[in-house]
């Protein structure tokens, strides 16, 4: 699976007005999205600025992650750690008329800190193998939890954000007293400890990341990650991914025929304006202009 050309999506922010939303619960810290529709086969990018489980109800949900892929089916569900990428391809089952019905669980950190405070959970070891993606099984109970859900749903107005929790911590319970690897995986402190600070730049400067992101993502607090990836690159964060994205978007005016538009999102820029505005203080021309200047036309290129 390949990630398609387009605009990364933030999530859980970008995914309140989602076209296939069939219902949301909000509290502080939670967000839980459900969607049902009709589909032979969906692809894109999320990146998460929360922790998801996500649960299939019926279909397929295909995640992939740093070349690897992870397969969700009906009745199965996957844990993904927050400040991660992963693209997706999702479809229906050809039996069930093509119908994906799955729910989306997004959670913070403080979240999962009251869950442990809620639940009295000691950990007892630290996981030196934790993994930002994994499959969860679950059983009849926890099922069962999930058909509970429903009428939450249908009246979201009626739902008290205390309530909302309680559902939380109960499904977090089902799978923690299920699944004691989960626990451990859910409460590490992050994935990436003391990664290579260009390491990271590079494998997410086109990915909607805020400097909180790559922060966790080096296992660095906020304030050393700005002093080392300034003692490094003397330059800060924010103009550095500007110019990688420049750069990138430079050589893919020259070297591909994707649109202005499609090279716009696939570098991480948000908008075109901006995306227009920066490329002509940088290059001295608007990006079609660009194009069109420098770019090899095809016969130019077959003498070659």
């Amino acid at each position: 699976m390949s990630i398609s050309i387009g605009k990364t999506i933030k999530v859980p922010q970008e995914l309140v007005n989602a076209p296939d939303k069939t219902g949301s619960l909000q509290q502080n810290g939670l967000s839980v999205i459900t969607f049902c529709l009709h589909t032979q086969g969906r692809k894109g990018s999320y990146f998460l600025k929360d922790h998801l489980l996500l649960y299939v109800k019926s279909g397929n949900y295909k995640v992939r992650f740093r070349e690897r892929d992870y397969t969700v089916r009906s009745n199965e569900m996957m844990f993904v750690h927050k400040s991660t990428l992963i693209e997706y391809d999702k479809s229906g089952e050809p039996d069930s008329e093509y119908v994906l019905d799955y729910m989306m669980f997004f959670l913070n950190d403080n979240i999962l800190e009251e869950f442990v405070q809620f639940a009295g959970v000691k950990p007892i070891y630290p996981v030196s193998d934790v993994i930002p993606v994994s499959i969860i099984p679950i059983n009849d109970l926890t099922r069962t939890y999930f058909e509970s859900l429903q009428p939450y749903f249908n009246k979201p107005e009626q739902v008290s954000d205390k309530l909302v929790k309680i559902k939380l911590m109960e499904l977090l319970l089902h799978l923690s007293e299920s699944n004691e690897r989960f626990l451990y995986q859910l409460l590490q402190p992050g994935v990436n400890d003391n990664n290579s600070i260009s390491r990271i730049m590079e494998e997410n400067f086109t990915n909607p990341v805020s400097l909180q992101d790559l922060a966790y993502l080096s296992g660095r607090s906020l304030s050393t990650f700005k002093r080392e990836f300034q003692a490094t690159y003397h330059t800060s964060p924010l103009k550095w991914i500007r110019n990688r994205r420049l750069d990138k978007a430079e050589n893919m005016l020259l070297e591909t025929s994707f649109s202005v538009t499609d090279i716009c999102y696939s570098t991480g820029f948000e908008n075109i304006a901006h995306f227009s505005k920066v490329f002509k203080l940088r290059f001295g021309l608007a990006p079609s202009e660009f194009r069109m200047k420098f770019k090899p036309k095809e016969n130019e290129v077959k003498s070659i």
